[in-house]
């Protein structure tokens, strides 16, 4: 998180001042990134509204410098992975940052990151579904998989460093992608479980060139959920 100011636009330079406070850990008032940026309130809520604006504006950019998921990749597991390892990285080196960004949540009100993040797993993950290889739909592991990240992330920062787990973090990863990919656990079953071919249908389904009424569509879905959801097709 670099400090330097040149050539900075007035809104980078809140960026800036907001995020050098939040690096710090520190509860900072408006009057305190005000100063820092050198810019007066008119310009604030011109480009950000308030400070909670700031504050979220200032989230996504680093959520989008420290997480790359390439949704494109053939290796769904192996991207996952990687992004895991990159947020749990970004989380050990700004802990304060991370601390503030994650910690500091309201009750009912997620995260400023957690939309993206959650639209950058559905984006790996969604194909994998056509492909009949999960175990849950999309948007039951996505928000499984952040949930378990930014869980364990907090609980490093927490943690002395000397006397951290080095493994802990890339356990529960492949404990939960475990959870989410049929391919991880298929060396343990003898065929590929019905639930994954009734997910892998719903997610293709909105693509499918079949003629189906609303009613008949929903219905469908309804009965694909079931099956996918009931234990006894895993």
């Amino acid at each position: 998180m670099s400090d330097s100011r040149n050539d900075l636009s007035a809104k980078d330079r809140l960026l800036l001042a907001a995020t050098n406070l939040m690096d710090r850990g520190e509860d900072f008032s408006t009057r305190d990134v005000l100063a820092a940026a050198q810019v007066t309130a008119p310009t604030l809520y011109h480009h950000f509204g308030n400070k909670q604006g700031l504050t979220d504006a200032v989230a996504r950019h680093g959520f989008s410098q420290y997480v790359v998921i390439a949704p494109t990749s053939a290796d769904a597991v192996g991207a996952i992975r990687d992004g895991w390892r990159q947020h749990v990285e970004f989380g050990l080196e700004h802990p304060r940052f991370y601390a503030r960004l994650y910690g500091n949540i309201e009750p009912g009100r997620p995260c400023a990151v957690t939309a993206p993040a959650l639209d950058m797993l559905l984006r790996v993950l969604e194909p994998a579904a056509i492909d009949g290889r999960l175990l849950v739909a999309p948007r039951q592991a996505a928000p499984r998989i952040l949930a378990a990240n930014v869980g364990v992330t907090l609980s490093l920062i927490g943690q002395p460093e000397d006397a951290r787990d080095p493994d802990l973090s890339a356990a529960l990863c492949e404990a939960v992608l475990a959870s989410v990919f049929e391919d991880l656990v298929s060396a343990h079953r003898p065929t590929v479980g019905v639930a994954s071919h009734a997910i892998a249908l719903a997610a293709g389904l909105p693509r499918a060139n079949v003629s189906l009424s609303d009613a008949e569509r929903a219905l469908l879905l309804e009965l694909l959920e079931r099956i996918a959801n009931a234990e006894d097709a895993r």
